[in-house]
């Protein structure tokens, strides 16, 4: 089992940018896709952006262009780079091993002003 815990949350206006960081422990990290979701206030969790153990990446239509997410297995980390920050993007976002129901415990993101 992968424990995985995010950091990197907080609050920052309109057009701003945070960058999440998820740390792994317990298991070999590079040979594992990883991906980030997030969870608004009454809505369903969604997926936001995968990156395969290789490195190929998918993303949300609602995030393409502005988040980046990335990977350094050396340090078992996976990153998610949030530029030009909308109000919408206002949720807690979680880090999960893809495939598992290994979960970070999540951290809020709000954008506001």
């Amino acid at each position: 089992q992968v424990q995985l815990v995010e950091s990197g949350g907080g609050l920052v206006q309109p057009g701003g940018s945070l960058r999440l960081s998820c740390a792994a422990s317990g298991s070999v990290f590079s040979i594992y896709a990883m991906a980030w979701y997030r969870q608004a206030p009454e809505k369903q969790r969604e997926l936001v952006a995968r990156i395969a153990s290789y490195g190929t990446t998918n993303y949300a239509e609602s995030v393409k262009g502005r988040f980046t997410i990335s990977r350094d297995n050396a340090k078992k980390t996976v990153y998610l780079q949030m530029n030009s920050l909308k109000p919408e993007d206002t949720a807690v976002y979680y880090c999960n091993r893809w495939g598992t129901e290994d979960w970070g415990q999540g951290t809020q993101v709000t954008v506001s002003s």
